[in-house]
């Protein structure tokens, strides 16, 4: 009997994710976009691509470098899907174009978080014991 919680991506959801994600970076480091503030999209990394089992919908978890703040640029993105969906459609041999959502990858900070964490616990641990 199947269980209702989420299931594993496919092998092949992971191969076209991969694939997706390396077309949306080549095209953010291109450019030519419609919207003002994705002039400087450069600063923007793909960090995964997770695409729905029928491979019709995706979504790209994108964060900023340096000093930006993505959210600037989330709503650009989403606006300009159709300049990522075109260049899918021309790079890749899927059947459909998948239609692409963009997200804040908050992966890291999660990662940063539980990282402090630990280290508070270390740290109050090792002050018990002196």
């Amino acid at each position: 009997m199947k269980s209702h919680s989420k299931a594993q991506p496919s092998q092949r959801q992971l191969r076209v994710g991969e694939q997706l994600r390396h077309i949306v970076a080549d095209t953010l480091l291109r450019g030519h976009f419609h919207h003002e503030s994705l002039i400087d999209a450069s600063k923007i990394t793909v960090t995964e691509v997770r695409i729905s089992p029928d491979l019709k919908n995706a979504t790209a978890y994108v964060i900023a470098m340096a000093d930006e703040n993505i959210e600037d640029f989330l709503p650009a993105l989403n606006e300009d899907s159709s300049v990522f969906q075109k260049e899918i459609n021309r790079q890749s041999n899927l059947k459909f174009t998948p239609r692409v959502q963009f997200k804040t990858d908050t992966s890291f900070e999660n990662s940063q978080r539980i990282e402090k964490l630990l280290h508070e616990i270390n740290h109050a641990e090792d002050s018990k014991e002196s």
